[in-house]
């Protein structure tokens, strides 16, 4: 069976959100509350219908479930990361917290837990939309690039580049993360500020999420994990970006 699709016709203009859950009347409930809190919504019951959709429509969203049928749910956010870099909400009955910090590492902007409640994961969504898409009265454009350890920062286009034009390819929560680094050099910032400015919320006891989008910008920078020089933890603090920024 195909992705189905809801209120494409009445509302081309309502962002887009891409529900892959195997479960059918998770999957109903979602597209029925989603539907009328101003999602387009299109709901996909496996890893392949999930493809289909990605690469014959615009998706603006994922929801996705880990417990899929014919393939497993990190594997499929892998691959999401290698063909879409749309931003992705994990959303599972799997608390563990290990599997939280891989769906993490492997790129995915948020994590909720089944059950849920509906409010709060419209609330998630919009957040991370947000972020991936700034209001066009920003003046994100007209900041310019910014420069540091030969690396360019595009807030404009949302890229990075290496010194040598390569392009650095970063999902929207590092993205992000990188940004509010660069735009406060040799400034610790808690991870509590970090969450704040991300997120719009705190970071709990057991929220991973900065850190381990931390450990991925220093990968994809070169920035060694184990001595760190470019982004650097300070104990007990948060984080800082270590060098000199300029604009262009």
């Amino acid at each position: 069976m195909a992705a189905t699709e809801t209120n494409a016709a009445a509302a081309p203009d309502l962002p887009s959100v891409l529900v892959v859950d195997d479960d059918e009347e998770i999957r109903g409930l979602l597209d029925r509350y989603l539907s009328g809190h101003g999602f387009r919504v299109i709901c996909a019951g496996s890893a392949a219908q999930s493809r289909a959709a990605i690469g014959s429509r615009p998706i603006d969203l994922v929801l996705l479930d880990l417990g899929l049928p014919d393939e497993d749910g990190l594997s499929h956010l892998k691959h999401l990361q290698t063909v879409w870099r749309g931003p992705v909400i994990v959303v599972t009955g799997r608390g563990d917290a290990v599997e939280r910090v891989v769906g993490l590492e492997l790129g995915a902007d948020d994590y909720v837990t089944k059950p849920f409640d509906f409010r709060e994961l419209v609330a998630r969504m919009r957040t991370v939309l947000r972020r991936a898409k700034p209001p066009a009265a920003a003046p994100v454009a007209t900041e310019g690039k910014l420069h540091f350890a030969g690396f360019v920062l595009d807030p404009a286009s949302r890229h990075l580049s290496a010194a040598d034009g390569r392009d650095i390819p970063l999902t929207t929560g590092e993205f992000d993360l990188l940004q509010v680094l660069v735009a406060h050099p040799r400034q610790v910032l808690s991870r509590d500020q970090l969450m704040n400015r991300l997120h719009g919320r705190d970071a709990g006891p057991y929220d991973r999420a900065i850190d381990v989008q931390i450990g991925r910008l220093r990968r994809k920078l070169g920035d060694d994990p184990a001595q760190p020089v470019l982004i650097k933890s300070v104990r007990g603090a948060g984080y800082l970006l270590a060098t000199e920024v300029k604009r262009s």
